[in-house]
């Protein structure tokens, strides 16, 4: 096989990957996920940090809770932040996989399928037999 034969065939099963509906759902995720992730550590930042910060006072809010060590500054609220940041998007996917999904896919489960014609035929069988 020549090169060019080789590129070409290369090049058509990548178009055949990429362009499946999987790999652009998954690619639909990310971005969502991306833009979702965005609002939350936005959400920590503006909101929930500041009214934390009302608690626990400082000269910059939760910015300017740090240890000093040895001349060094350890910024532990910068920290802080970012694990209300991770919690509340841990929660929201919680949330969303398992409320949201596991309530679709119990309400599929819950539906037997019907019955093929070969399953009620033997059905049939079955109850002739045993009268």
């Amino acid at each position: 096989m020549g090169i060019g034969k080789k590129t070409s065939a290369l090049m058509e099963e990548f178009k055949n990957f990429a362009l499946k509906g999987n790999v652009v759902d998954l690619a639909i995720g990310v971005i969502i996920g991306a833009a979702f992730g965005k609002i939350v550590d936005s959400l920590v930042k503006h909101i929930i940090m500041p009214l934390i910060s009302l608690i626990m006072p400082g000269e910059q809010g939760y910015l300017g809770w740090k240890l000093v060590v040895n001349g060094k500054e350890i910024p532990y609220g910068l920290f802080i932040g970012e694990i209300v940041n991770f919690l509340i998007i841990a929660l929201a996917l919680y949330i969303f996989i398992v409320k949201f999904i596991g309530l679709i896919v119990k309400s599929k489960e819950e539906a037997p399928p019907a019955p093929t014609k070969d399953q009620e035929l033997l059905t049939e069988i079955r109850d002739l037999l045993k009268k």
